[in-house]
């Protein structure tokens, strides 16, 4: 059979804060190596034995997973859009059941979008070991060989072999441990930390969801019979997507199958999901401390020192993360990572945007970045990609002035159409229509300053848009 990867998108990313946002969690960002973690995972399953992948996101991050894809050349199959996120058993029911009408039976790899893989030809290989296991209808999951006794994981019990081969059978699910227990699983030598991937047949994952969760299987139908289809996507029906009682695959289906199987892997794998994580995935330095961006170091030791904002100078540092951004700097004890879901809810109650937002936001026509604003005033740059353009649009409480500092752009404003070159300008009033488009084959660049007495996103009425785009803020 084909194996169809599943590629689970969706997240907020808080445990990286401040590089990872609700709008940019960490799946989009280049942690590990020079392309985003999401792109380092559709290379990964990119060879011909794989068919095109079938990608879960949602309506915020859509446009920015399509261009990732789009800049390596990996277009996937579809790129489905949850309304709300309901966890792993859902979006692989709705995939489950997309497969099975396209393909028949066939295999679904789940992977999440945003683990680190160093050793993607050893998974492949563990993939392709556990095809005649799933091909037989066992339900695979992939457990890793611990190093550490890691107590941010769940693990998994391996039983006995399966036809004297690699696989085995699952013995028992456990809970994240204590480190004791941690230190105890790791000498048994039986005991897998739990990865979230699995390989199984459409049939087969179909047939325990509607034994042990009929009423998931049963909206995620509603939901998939109600889609609406757009070029790129596929909008899920909201109502009964929403009204589903999420779960996990592990908790819906794999704790409970009585033909789920466990693949050992040992591949360099890793979730990312703590600073300690991501200093441990890098090349350290001899005082064990890694280093990047915009920093001097002096007298540090076994700490993770990052700047993608201003230089940053570290004196005597020891077991540190510290991490700056443009907009925010985080400076905690590696260990402290459990306390970071806490600021990211603290800056959520007192509405300050640095918890979702960096400076630089994508859309789907390039990106705008905040450059300085004060009262009744916003400076941004605006970058539109070579034929982008913004919708067809007006402002009701705010005047706009745009300068094109690279790039030709084409502006419409009201009846009237520009053509700006470098360093000419124009003025939008309020209540003007206007559009900014870039019909060349490089960048444009513009700084846009606004002005008014309230500078919000949500004061934008669109009139026309090419990117099907219906909210305000997107």
């Amino acid at each position: 059979m084909t194996v169809h990867p599943v590629i689970l998108c969706g997240g907020s990313g808080t445990r990286l804060w401040p590089l990872s946002r609700t709008t940019q969690p960490k799946q989009f960002l280049r942690l590990v190596s020079g392309e985003t973690m999401v792109q380092d995972t559709l290379r990964r399953f990119s060879a011909d034995w794989f068919s095109p992948p079938l990608l879960i996101s949602n309506e915020a991050q859509r446009f920015i997973l399509a261009e990732q894809a789009r800049e390596i050349g990996l277009p996937p199959k579809r790129i489905v859009l949850e309304p709300i996120g309901r966890n792993t058993a859902p979006a692989a029911t709705i995939a489950a059941l997309m497969l099975s009408q396209n393909a028949g039976e066939t295999l679904m790899l789940i992977s999440p979008a945003d683990h680190l893989v160093t050793d993607g030809e050893g998974l492949c290989r563990a993939i392709a070991d556990a095809k005649p296991l799933a091909e037989s209808g066992h339900l695979v999951t992939f457990g890793v060989t611990p190093n550490i006794p890691e107590t941010g994981y769940g693990y998994i019990r391996r039983g006995r072999a399966i036809n004297n081969g690699p696989g085995h059978e699952v013995a028992e699910f456990v809970e994240k441990p204590d480190i004791q227990h941690a230190r105890d699983y790791v000498s048994d030598g039986d005991f897998l930390w739990n990865s979230g991937m699995f390989l199984f047949s459409t049939t087969s994952y179909l047939a325990e969801i509607a034994c042990r969760r009929p009423d998931i299987l049963n909206a995620c139908r509603t939901s998939l019979a109600g889609a609406a289809e757009e070029t790129d996507f596929l909008r899920l029906a909201e109502a009964p997507f929403a009204a589903i009682n999420g779960d996990s695959i592990d908790y819906a289906v794999m704790e409970q199958c009585e033909r789920a199987a466990v693949m050992p892997i040992d591949v360099g794998w890793s979730d990312v999901g703590s600073w300690r994580a991501l200093w441990q995935a890098g090349a350290q330095d001899d005082a064990g401390n890694l280093v990047e961006g915009d920093v001097i170091a002096k007298h540090c030791s076994q700490s993770y020192i990052r700047s993608d904002g201003p230089l940053v100078a570290a004196l005597g540092l020891d077991n540190i993360t510290l991490v700056a951004t443009k907009d925010a700097i985080l400076v905690t004890p590696m260990d402290n990572a459990d306390l970071l879901g806490d600021v990211v809810h603290h800056l959520s109650n007192q509405n300050r945007p640095e918890g979702a937002h960096h400076l630089r936001v994508s859309r789907p026509w390039g990106a705008f970045e905040v450059l300085h604003q004060g009262p009744g005033f916003q400076v941004k740059l605006l970058t539109v990609n070579p034929g982008a353009g913004i919708s067809l649009q007006y402002h009701n409480r705010r005047a706009e002035h745009w300068v094109v500092v690279a790039g030709s752009a084409r502006v419409t404003r009201d009846s009237e159409v520009l053509e700006l070159s470098t360093n000419q300008s124009t003025y939008i009033a309020t209540g003007v229509q206007h559009r900014l488009e870039n019909t060349t084959s490089e960048p444009l660049h513009v700084i846009e300053v606004q002005s008014g007495e309230y500078l919000g996103e949500d004061d934008i009425v669109r009139l026309e848009d090419r990117y099907g785009r219906v909210s305000v803020t997107e």
